[in-house]
């Protein structure tokens, strides 16, 4: 009997016993390998972290080296650049901060104050800015030191005048002495010109323009004081080398602190074209007294010298402009007499405005004032005039070196041109 119960304790419990071991052991065994899964799990996450930081520090090295030429570039084109600046311009770093944050999404926040030193103004002065020229005062921008600029430029000019005058010698627009008229007249001229600037510095330029001239001049005269009833018409033209001019500009001021650029002008003509006082008349058939030209002249027979002050306001993208200008004629010895032409006080101002960056065009006016005339010290009576135009220019950048630049000026006054169009091609070398 006792056996009995030692074989159901050896059947039964023993092996109950060992299955409780093995699922004790299983159970203490499992969580190892399941840690074991999650350890290797975060590995690989670890290493596609660094990998991904690994390539965020080249994209960082890759910036830069790119605000690192960025910056060397700045540095040639001013001389005191590369003192000045100890880090790249704020903008540059503010764009890196931001790319690098983006890229790791950390939550640093950005700097509060200012990471770079912000690059320091140009010292250099400011250039007047491109026009299309109206005249030898007004338009256009200084030459660059060193540089040429060859301007071939073609103009023609109307006037059509009904006068009644002392007729017999003139020398300027209604000056004559003689007989009284009645006459029409009608004067084309033609003017071919080439001009050379050159650039003594960046802020000064020199000119020189030599004009080929053609004229040609219609008149119908009905003389008053003897009673002529039939029209004399006489037809004058000439074609020969112009006037000769000088001119210089400087830049007087850059302006800064709100204050226009100013622009200094000496411009100066010498009498090489046919004079007025060489021209030969001849006496109309039929009315005695009335005397008419036998070719035009070509020149004015004197020199002069006209000083002025440009000054320049620009607000983009307009810019305002004004001139003011005196002009010194010289007096000259002739047969007549010793002849002063007199002086002239002018004034031009109006705006330029820039469509695109090819082209611009500007308004403006301009209003002269001749003195009287005077032949050996003697006043000539009527001999003043008021030479008032209504300015139109536009200018077409053809080229960085070449532009088109085309210009109207219509009177305003009887003593005026009735029109006046000037086409100029400037090329820089």
């Amino acid at each position: 009997m006792p056996s009995f119960p030692f074989k159901i304790i050896k059947y039964f419990l023993i092996p109950i016993c060992f299955s409780l071991i093995n699922g004790s052991y299983a159970e203490t065994t499992r969580p190892n390998n399941d840690s074991l899964e999650q350890y290797r799990q975060l590995l690989a996450e670890q290493e596609k972290k660094f990998e991904r930081q690994r390539q965020i520090l080249d994209e960082q090295g890759k910036e830069l080296e790119r605000l690192k030429k960025h910056l060397d570039t700045l540095s040639s084109q001013s001389k005191n650049f590369s003192d000045k600046i100890t880090s790249p311009p704020p903008s540059e770093v503010a764009k890196t901060n931001k790319s690098v944050n983006k890229s790791t999404n950390s939550s640093s926040q950005s700097p509060t104050g200012p990471v770079g030193q912000a690059p320091p103004q140009s010292k250099e002065p400011t250039r007047p800015p491109e026009m299309p020229r109206l005249s030898e005062t007004i338009g256009g921008v200084l030459t660059r030191k060193k540089s040429i600029v060859l301007e071939p430029s073609m103009e023609y000019a109307f006037t059509s005048n009904n006068r009644v005058f002392l007729d017999a010698f003139t020398f300027l627009p209604a000056i004559a002495i003689g007989l009284i008229d009645l006459r029409q007249v009608k004067r084309h001229s033609f003017f071919a010109s080439i001009g050379a600037r050159y650039g003594v510095t960046d802020r000064l330029e020199i000119e020189a323009r030599v004009p080929y001239v053609y004229r040609f001049d219609t008149q119908r005269s009905r003389a008053v004081s003897i009673g002529a009833g039939v029209d004399e018409t006489f037809r004058a033209d000439g074609n020969n080398i112009g006037d000769i001019e000088l001119a210089a500009r400087y830049q007087l001021t850059n302006g800064s602190g709100g204050w226009p650029i100013l622009v200094g002008n000496l411009i100066a003509t010498i009498p090489t074209g046919k004079s007025p006082f060489d021209i030969k008349f001849v006496e109309a058939q039929g009315v005695p007294g009335a005397r008419f030209p036998t070719e035009s002249p070509t020149g004015t027979g004197y020199f002069s010298i006209q000083p002025s002050i440009t000054a320049l306001y620009p607000t983009d993208p307009a810019v305002f402009f004004g001139n003011i200008n005196y002009g010194y004629n010289a007096s000259t010895n002739e047969n007549v007499g010793k002849i002063d032409p007199g002086d002239a006080l002018g004034i031009t101002f109006g705006m330029g405005f820039g469509v695109n960056e090819r082209s611009s065009f500007n308004l403006g006016y301009s209003h002269r004032h001749l003195f009287s005339s005077k032949i050996n010290g003697n006043r000539i009576g009527g001999s003043s005039l008021d030479i008032g135009q209504f300015l139109l220019g536009y200018s077409f950048k053809y080229s960085s070196r070449t532009n088109f630049n085309l210009s109207v000026g219509m009177g305003t006054t009887d003593d005026a041109q009735d029109v006046r169009l000037t086409f100029r091609v400037p090329t820089t070398f």
